[in-house]
């Protein structure tokens, strides 16, 4: 135990100045494109979901509850809300940095999270006409994260934040390496197994930073494979759905929302396994 606690000690350590330096990175652009990502969101008109899936894969704090917020006002459509949710990457971005995942890895995961975005969310609009305006809601644009203070103090906040549940999602995996076995643990999520995506879409739409971090850590480990990985980032928009449960009192429609984008994550989740991607 006390080598298994060393192991996961050091592994952590390792990755915590590329942490920061990524959180350093996303805050600064968090702070250069807010107030434009807003207007330009809000602009969007009839191409929201093709603007919305390209800011959303832009590393920015709290863009999808922005979209939420800017949702529940009608003030973007349908289509366009769920481009964004499915272009958010949440932590998966700093953590793939911070891991030193090779780039094509990255551009691919970024790619096809923009490229299903933009192509769902025209389809929905099609599907569902945009309401008319409501009486706008106090929603905090940010999770909490000081971003109007400066970019270090956030930076520094989500790092911390980030590396505990780094810790403790390494820690559990070391442990099932040695008592269990890396190979009975990639034999769980196999990547014949059909179930995976459904699994793995259901951890994505906690709402909750930590789901994006157990997705990407099995991912970076290669115990859960690509297509399985992506369905539940796909799922994944961060607090979003906690701020739209919070806010939106039409219970109906928000059980909608989580069942077109759950039902989409799985989908391409079953179609990339499909095709072996």
């Amino acid at each position: 135990m006390q080598e298994i606690i060393l192991d996961t000690v050091l592994d952590t350590l390792k990755i915590l100045p590329f942490l920061f330096i990524a959180f350093l990175i996303i805050e600064f652009f968090e702070h250069k494109l807010s107030k434009k990502t807003e207007t330009t969101i809000k602009k969007a008109g009839k191409f929201g979901p093709l603007i919305g899936s390209l800011l959303g894969a832009l590393p920015q704090c709290g863009f999808s509850v922005l979209a939420t917020n800017l949702y529940i006002t009608r003030i973007i459509s349908l289509g366009t809300l769920i481009a964004i949710y499915l272009s958010t990457s949440d932590e998966m971005l700093p953590i793939l940095i911070a891991e030193k995942a090779p780039m094509n890895n990255i551009l691919l995961l970024v790619g096809i999270k923009i490229i299903i975005g933009l192509i769902c969310g025209f389809i929905i609009d099609l599907i569902f006409k945009k309401e008319t305006v409501k009486e706008n809601f106090d929603i905090c644009e940010h999770d909490h994260c000081d971003c109007e203070h400066g970019i270090f103090k956030p930076a520094i906040k989500h790092t911390i934040k980030t590396l505990v549940f780094i810790f403790i999602i390494t820690f559990i995996l070391n442990i099932a390496f040695h008592y269990i076995g890396k190979e009975n643990i990639e034999h769980i999520f196999d990547k014949t197994t059909i179930f995976t995506p459904f699994i793995a879409s259901l951890i994505g739409l906690i709402p909750n930073c930590g789901a994006s971090i157990v997705l990407t850590e099995l991912y970076v480990s290669n115990i859960l494979p690509l297509s399985s990985a992506l369905a539940g980032l796909l799922a994944n928009s961060g607090v979003a759905l906690l701020i739209l449960f919070k806010s939106n009192k039409n219970l109906k429609e928000n059980v909608k929302i989580i069942t077109i984008l759950y039902s989409i994550s799985v989908s391409v989740g079953l179609i990339l396994k499909i095709f072996k991607i």
